[in-house]
């Protein structure tokens, strides 16, 4: 018996007996009495009996506070994973790893988690990194793609209302805010989500915004990494939904945010009014959607359609045709009999009128073309009238028609936009992350082709997950002789064969039984119960009044109610429609309509059926897929009601337990989802070894691997070497990621360093050298400004003293004069004496001024002789010097080598 204290967290085994009934988590609050008394996860108390103690065990530390990734959990079973995205989720965290793959539980309520920060935060991050996010699943998408340099793709699955749009939308915006460019493109591709959804999507019971369609966005992304373009693939709109809505159902968003966003002269100028006016809008009694404001809707797409590059001309044509789908739906008939054969009239209202003029087309040809159909019999044309059952059956397929057809022309419009054909140069670089928004999986009270045509891609989706994450994974242990323990798992492949693969297949059946003229929903039931009445999958109408079937999905048994089986199927209009739209003057419909005008009335006839136009159009889609990298998000929806912090048990263990969540977990635990070749890992990591060579230039890989795994993963790391491959555990590759970026980043910041040191240093001697010259210049003006201002002193002084000295001389010379004057005035009289005084002064002065003017001379003489001998001394500079005349200049005294010779040849003379 486990002995239990007060607080221990423990399983409660309710034992119900019931499908989806697994234990429940619970916490011990009293154990002294005899009776435990546990209070589990949902606040319910239970007591229990010492002799039912055995419906209880202990719960795993891992499964008390919850984990990030499931695969390291202890309890690991379908409470364990339920209870962990029950605690998480109460805790508002919605988003859990099993390994790479993501598990999202929708919140129904807008979350503060998708800021730009986060974006910033999630950012080149390996998963494990950062808590779980659908940011971190589109950041590997993306770095993967650059890093392998190999398409990727994100596959999202669930349930109707499990929040599968919203994810891609915020993948999407993550891989526009990433991609660095912010460009037009960018916007454009991000613009393209309002217009599909107001055209595609509506309100259902379970999803306020439940996608009506399929797409497949191919992202396409250039050499450096950013955006340059998209495509978008779309599948099996439900053309159905146009005119007839389930209880609580809306028909396409565009229709009633156009009724609200319209200004009155636009709706005055269409004859329209409110959205309860119109029968195609109110079939469901359900005109309003909490949480959208259609008015801001209608808005959004108005910008939306300009982004695109509709013009105005192409926007009002549309809004003429869901104008025309509108009254039309408002058209009534009154029942007539004519010759005895049933027929019917179209009543005279403002709607047909209206109808008529918006489709340009004159209003007693579309009244014929409603309520008559013509015949071709050996030649002739026959008129035949229409019941009035028939009537609104002809009016609800040519309001389809165009619908669809106006679908795939928006589509066709915005990959216009957006898809920038790849050229030569860009073919072999340009690399794609594909992101697959697809229908969930349905079952109604009332299904038909529309959900098995559904079914049958979550069916192709779910082979996928399948293939990918049990069969190649097995099978690729087994083939480089890894040591594994199989693991079980469900394969739908038996279902997929049944329903679309083996031959004589349902939906063989269905397109054999269309094409036959003769062929109704009664005989097609009778060939599928004939062929497929003792497979296991296949489930026949109880009995001969029955016109359901039923299929065992990987999801559960869903019943297909056959009625207007073949005509969906055929999803063609009678020639009088055609004819009636050739007939009109509106150019915009007549182009929606061009495939269908330019066909004859036998190849129309012998067009491909809805159904292997999708079967086609999913193997192109899957054969896309098998070449991608991918990655997936699974949504869980928490409850059918669209509530916040509202946790359904049982219908989370029936998703977690149809989408294979467990045998997930257990081979992501056990198994190595991370794999490379051994050329791909030596050249990757090699980086971590010093002294590894290049793959190409190394004999043994193995080995080379080995060393490398040895040396940062440890001798004893649970990793495995294959024959051709080494396989890795998801910690590993980041372990080695973070190495290998701190390995790279070392180099770096070491190159790094060597580039800036030499930048450094050559703005060092550059400016060492500029800074020289400015000493130079400003030495040199210093020097010059000091030699002018000494020069201008030393002239000053030099006529300073050669005044006084002139002037001492003068002096003398007066002086002089004065004496000889006096010495004459014994001599002669005194004018004579002053005559003869003045005469020899003169003569003074004359020769002082001669000996003043000789100096002059000379100055002038010795600055010329200088000035010449410094241009002499330049001009030898520039000369080339030659040797021979520089030896002799400075060795000349010593005569020449003959003369020298001379001299040693005769005989010396005796010495004295």
């Amino acid at each position: 018996m486990v002995i239990l204290q007060q607080g221990d967290y423990v399983w409660l085994d309710l034992k119900t007996g019931e499908e989806f009934d697994v234990p429940i988590g619970t916490v011990v609050t009293l154990c002294d009495s005899g009776l435990i008394q546990v209070v589990d996860d949902e606040g319910n108390e239970h007591w229990i009996s010492p002799q039912n103690a055995t419906h209880i065990k202990p719960m795993h530390p891992t499964s008390v506070h919850g984990v990030e990734d499931m695969i390291r959990l202890g309890d690991l079973n379908e409470a364990g994973i339920l209870r962990n995205l029950l605690i998480r989720y109460s805790e508002h965290v919605i988003y859990t790893y099993t390994g790479s793959i993501l598990v999202a539980v929708n919140p129904y309520q807008l979350l503060p988690i998708y800021t730009a920060e986060q974006i910033r935060l999630y950012t080149n991050k390996k998963i494990g990194e950062m808590p779980p996010h659908i940011f971190a699943i589109a950041d590997s998408c993306y770095f993967n793609m650059q890093r392998s340099n190999k398409d990727q793709c994100c596959i999202i699955s669930g349930e109707s209302g499990a929040g599968k749009t919203e994810s891609t939308k915020l993948i999407l915006q993550f891989l526009a805010s990433i991609s660095g460019q912010h460009s037009w493109i960018e916007q454009q591709v991000l613009e393209a989500n309002p217009i599909l959804e107001a055209f595609g999507n509506a309100k259902t019971i379970r999803n306020d915004n439940s996608s009506r369609f399929g797409k497949y966005i191919d992202i396409h992304f250039n050499k450096k990494g950013a955006i340059e373009g998209a495509k978008i693939e779309q599948y099996l709109l439900e053309k159905s939904r146009v005119c007839r809505q389930a209880q609580d159902e809306r028909n396409y968003h565009v229709f009633y945010c156009m009724l609200k966003g319209m200004t009155p002269a636009q709706k005055k100028d269409l004859n329209l009014g409110q959205a309860t006016d119109y029968t195609y809008l109110t079939m469901g009694k359900c005109t309003v959607c909490d949480g959208r404001d259609d008015l801001k809707e209608y808005s959004n797409i108005l910008s939306a359609m300009k982004v695109l590059m509709f013009t105005e001309t192409e926007s009002w044509e549309i809004s003429k045709l869901l104008a025309f789908i509108l009254h039309m739906g408002n058209i009534r008939y009154r029942a007539r009999t004519y010759d005895n054969l049933d027929a019917c009239v179209v009543l005279h209202s403002p709607d047909a009128v209206t109808a008529a003029m918006l489709l340009e087309v004159e209003p007693r040809d579309m009244m014929n073309c409603l309520t008559t159909r013509t015949l071709i019999t050996r030649g002739e044309s026959v008129s035949t009238p229409l019941s009035m059952d028939q009537a609104l059956d002809v009016r609800d397929a040519f309001v389809k028609g165009i619908y669809g057809r106006l679908f795939v022309w928006i589509v066709d419009k915005i990959n216009a936009a957006i898809y920038r054909p790849p050229t030569g140069e860009t073919k072999s670089v340009r690399k794609s992350i594909g992101l697959l928004d697809i229908f969930g999986f349905e079952n109604f009270t009332i299904n038909s082709f529309e959900q098995l045509c559904i079914n049958f891609a979550n069916e192709n989706l779910q082979q996928f997950f399948v293939r990918h994450v049990f069969k190649l994974e097995q099978e690729e242990y087994n083939l480089e002789n890894i040591n594994w323990q199989h693991i079980e798992f469900t394969d739908n492949q038996d279902a997929l064969d049944m329903i679309a693969i083996k031959p004589m297949n349902i939906i063989s059946l269905i397109d054999e039984e269309s094409k036959f003229p003769k062929g109704t929903d009664a005989t097609m039931l009778y060939k599928l119960n004939s062929q497929h009445k003792l497979n296991t999958h296949y489930i026949p109408p109880k009995n001969t009044y029955e016109t359901q079937f039923g299929i065992q999905h990987f999801a559960g048994v869903v019943h297909y109610e056959t009625k207007g089986f073949l005509e969906k199927n055929r999803d063609s209009l009678h020639g009088d429609i055609i004819q009636l739209v050739h007939s009109s003057k509106n150019k915009f419909i007549k182009q929606i309509f061009q495939a269908d005008v330019s066909m004859g009335v036998e190849t129309r006839k012998r067009s491909p059926t809805l159904s292997s136009q999708f079967k086609r159009s999913l193997e192109l889609l899957m054969r896309t897929l098998s070449v991608c990298q991918p990655f997936f998000v699974r949504c869980i929806k928490p409850n059918e009601l669209k509530k916040p912090m509202l946790f359904d048990r049982e219908l989370c263990v029936r998703q977690l337990r149809y989408s294979g969540m467990m045998e997930t977990i257990r081979i992501r635990r056990a198994g190595y989802p991370i794999r490379h070749t051994f050329t791909e890992f030596v050249d990757r990591y090699r980086v971590l070894v010093p002294g590894v060579k290049p793959a190409h230039k190394q004999e043994d890989l193995l080995g080379t691997c080995q060393r490398i795994a040895e040396g940062v993963l440890g001798r004893n790391g649970d990793w495995k070497i294959g024959k051709t491959k080494i396989f890795l555990k998801d910690h590993h590759d980041m372990l080695l990621e973070i190495e290998r970026d701190k390995a790279i980043t070392d180099k770096v910041i070491l190159i790094q360093k060597a580039v800036r040191r030499f930048k450094e240093r050559t703005r060092f001697l550059k400016m060492r050298k500029s800074v020289i010259l400015i000493q130079n210049i400003w030495r040199g003006y210093y020097c010059r400004k000091n030699y002018r201002a000494m020069q201008i002193g030393f002239l000053r002084l030099q006529t300073l003293f050669r005044s006084r000295k002139l002037t001492s001389r003068r002096l003398e010379a007066e002086r002089l004069r004065q004496a000889e004057e006096e010495k004459l005035l014994y001599l002669m009289t005194a004018r004579r004496a002053k005559a003869e005084a003045e005469r020899k002064h003169q003569e003074r002065l004359a020769v002082l001024a001669q000996e003043e003017a000789e100096r002059k001379r000379r100055e002038q003489e010795e600055a010329r002789r200088k000035k010449e001998m410094m241009e002499e001394v330049e001009k030898a500079k520039q000369e080339p010097v030659n040797d021979s005349d520089m030896v002799d200049k400075m060795f000349g005294f010593l005569g020449s080598p003959n003369s020298f010779l001379a001299r040693r040849g005769r005989p010396q003379k005796a010495l004295r």
